[in-house]
């Protein structure tokens, strides 16, 4: 990544941290706020005002195109902090790209290097004291653009605003999760936005989710639009699982190319698995687990990292998933990662980008 920087970022300190109310040690996810946002605006085809300022509430129209017509996407980074205090960011570059993916689709102009990763360093920089270092825990980072032109009418805003907050969080999910396999609800379909991290995709979501939860289960297995025959991702992150001697992970443009989710695959890959990104279809898995060819399932994400899977309810039967003591592939990489992404061990990858 470049480090040229030919955007002037405004920092205004806050008069009065909030950093001493907090307690590390019990950390909620998504609770408590750093600090310090990074803020900048896109008018009249251009990036301007890029400034660090006190996180706070920010003064929007009624008419705002975003509340109205949806352009609005985000994307889920961690920064970690080594023993010896040296703060990183677990591959930015990729989210980065990934962001401007979801710009193009939804037609929002794309953030240049300069204000994601520069503006990202910059904040870090401000709010280093906020990277938590207590075991488990991390520094999650959203950056976000939405919409801000005052009009209706459906068409591109003429200006945009793009932010990054960050909060000290500690584990997504604290234990394996259920799985319902949705045969009715559909989260994306062929030609869609899938692909991409945009608020919509979740918030479509909800309903399903809250349904699957009533039932008993912790969240969905989404499958195709057209059949609901092939898997394609967790309510809230990727699925990955080893049928056989293979690690697998469901691939299309429906399915978010999720940043842990690569990791994942490229070790898998080094470490001399046989990997695949391809089609996986519900029978199949099903079938795997009754024979014993699936022995490992998990959900895979920036928030959560990797979430083994417990069981998955299919058409009113549920079936039991290997015990997670017993996972080699899933329980080696989360090890790795960890180690890995705290500084512990080398980084031959040049993943960890240093703050």
């Amino acid at each position: 990544m470049s480090e040229t920087n030919t955007y002037s970022i405004r920092v205004e300190p806050t008069q009065q941290s909030r950093l001493s109310q907090v307690d590390f040690n019990n950390l909620k996810f998504g609770q408590i706020m750093s600090d310090h946002m990074l803020v900048a605006n896109y008018e009249n085809g251009t990036w301007t005002d890029v400034s660090i300022v006190p996180y706070g509430d920010l003064s929007i129209s009624p008419s705002m195109s975003a509340i109205h017509y949806g352009q609005s996407i985000f994307e889920g980074i961690k920064g970690y902090k080594f023993a010896d205090g040296t703060v990183s960011i677990f591959r930015p570059d990729q989210n980065w790209e990934r962001f401007n993916k979801s710009a193009k689709r939804l037609q929002m102009p794309e953030v240049p290097e300069e204000i994601f990763i520069g503006g990202l360093k910059e904040l870090l920089h401000t709010d280093k004291d906020w990277v938590p270092s207590v075991e488990g825990t991390s520094l999650y980072i959203r950056p976000f653009m939405f919409a801000t032109e005052a009009a209706l009418g459906v068409h591109p805003s003429a200006s945009y605003k793009f932010i990054i907050i960050t909060c000290p969080v500690g584990a997504y999910y604290s234990k394996p999760i259920s799985l319902k396999v949705e045969t009715h609800y559909t989260r994306a379909a062929e030609g869609g936005v899938g692909f991409s991290k945009n608020a919509g995709n979740y918030a479509l979501s909800l309903y399903p989710t809250q349904l699957a939860n009533e039932e008993g289960y912790d969240q969905i297995m989404w499958t195709d639009a057209a059949e609901h025959k092939y898997i394609e991702e967790a309510g809230t992150a990727n699925l990955i699982f080893r049928i056989g001697d293979t690690i697998i992970t469901p691939h299309g443009d429906t399915i978010l190319h999720g940043v842990t989710r690569r990791t994942i695959i490229e070790l898998a890959e080094k470490w001399g698995y046989k990997a695949e990104q391809r089609k996986v279809s519900v029978q199949e898995l099903i079938d795997g687990i009754k024979n014993g060819s699936v022995s490992e399932a998990f959900a895979a994400g920036t928030a959560a990292t990797i979430t083994h899977i417990s069981k998955i309810g299919y058409n009113g039967e549920d079936f039991e998933l290997p015990p997670v003591e017993g996972r080699e592939f899933s329980n080696k990489v989360l090890d790795y990662l960890n180690q890995l992404r705290y500084g512990k061990i080398e980084d031959p990858f040049g993943w960890n980008f240093i703050v």
